[in-house]
């Protein structure tokens, strides 16, 4: 059962993310969903792209985030002459020492903010992909360490395609999660013209959080309790999409391990210790819809990813609570049994 430390962490978390929350959506204003998915894939350790039309607050909520949280923050302006050595580092070699030294590109930050990221050159896109997976550059065969935590939240433009390059499958595979920002509702844009009217409210932006804070917290979300069926459903819904006959590219296996992470993540922050099927319902498009590819014809008959996935949810049968054993001592999913830890 929970125990007093597991409570603990839990109020810490809720805590410590609703004071980030508040933070973020004081400048991000009339988003509170788009907030909260960006919250859930921080304490996810995933990496979050955020794609939509100009002007709609893509790069603010980025940065945001970042200066919400008392870390180490680099942002990085994608362009097409940008080399890949301007993201992980180069070695220069030193002629008064006689050696080589290693100087650290902006990847070294623990949250990086990669604006339009689709306007560098496929070359300068796969710099990124060993440092979003294995948390790691490697130079000249000497391995880097990143810092932790560590968050790539990339922006891009779907609408400007000339001077673009469409992100690879590999390197969209990469992002826990995509999120539109959309635009505001008349109520919240009125509000806009008071707060950004004046002044840019990032100036007066402070941090609510220190890293070893989210790293806690990051750890607490780790011991978030996924029971034997909910486990299964998550892998159904994403066998679903390998066998749709509206998908030519289903989603792959580090899918179904970026949205089991995803909703341990959204169940701590709704203050539970255990992972309902609500939650995984929740975060199936936004974790899953950018990784598929459409067929031919489901695109002449203008079917998104997101529109397959919400049928996939349908069909898919969803885990009752009569589950037999411990698991069901206290009539929910996610019952931890006695001395069960993590997943």
């Amino acid at each position: 059962m929970t125990t007093y430390d597991d409570r603990a962490s839990l109020a810490d978390l809720t805590s410590t993310a609703e004071r980030v929350r508040r933070s973020v959506e004081a400048v991000i204003e009339g988003k509170p969903e788009v907030v909260r998915l960006s919250l859930t894939v921080l304490l996810a350790e995933g990496h979050l792209l955020i794609e939509d039309v100009p002007g709609v607050g893509k790069t603010m909520l980025a940065k945001t985030l970042a200066k919400s949280i008392d870390c180490s923050v680099q942002r990085i302006q994608f362009t097409p002459d940008l080399l890949p050595s301007d993201i992980t580092g180069v070695s220069i070699y030193d002629q008064q020492r006689r050696e080589f030294e290693f100087k650290p590109g902006a990847i070294f930050a623990q949250i990086v903010i990669g604006d339009e990221i689709n306007r560098a050159s496929p070359k300068t896109q796969s710099a990124l992909l060993e440092s979003m997976e294995e948390r790691q550059v490697t130079i000249d065969g000497q391995r880097y360490e990143l810092p932790s935590p560590f968050m790539v939240v990339a922006t891009q433009n779907p609408v400007e395609m000339e001077g673009t390059y469409p992100l690879p499958e590999a390197q969209r595979d990469r992002f826990m999660a995509r999120v539109s920002v959309g635009y505001p509702s008349p109520a919240a844009e009125l509000q806009m013209l008071d707060v950004h009217g004046r002044v840019s409210p990032l100036e007066d932006l402070q941090a609510v959080a220190h890293v070893h804070e989210i790293v806690k917290l990051i750890e607490a979300v780790r011991e978030v309790y996924v029971a034997e069926p909910v486990r299964r459903y998550v892998v159904d819904l994403v066998a679903a999409t390998r066998t749709h006959p509206d998908l030519r590219l289903g989603a792959s296996p580090r899918a179904t391990l970026h949205l089991l992470r995803a909703v341990k993540a959204s169940a701590a922050l709704a203050g539970r210790d255990y992972v309902l099927p609500d939650d995984v319902q929740e975060l199936a498009a936004p974790v899953l819809a950018h990784r598929l590819l459409p067929t031919a014809q489901a695109q002449l008959a203008r079917r998104t990813a997101e529109q397959v996935v919400a049928e996939i949810l349908q069909q898919t049968p969803v885990p009752t609570a009569t589950v037999r054993g411990t698991e069901a001592a206290a009539g929910v999913y996610g019952a931890r049994p006695p001395g069960a830890r993590g997943l």
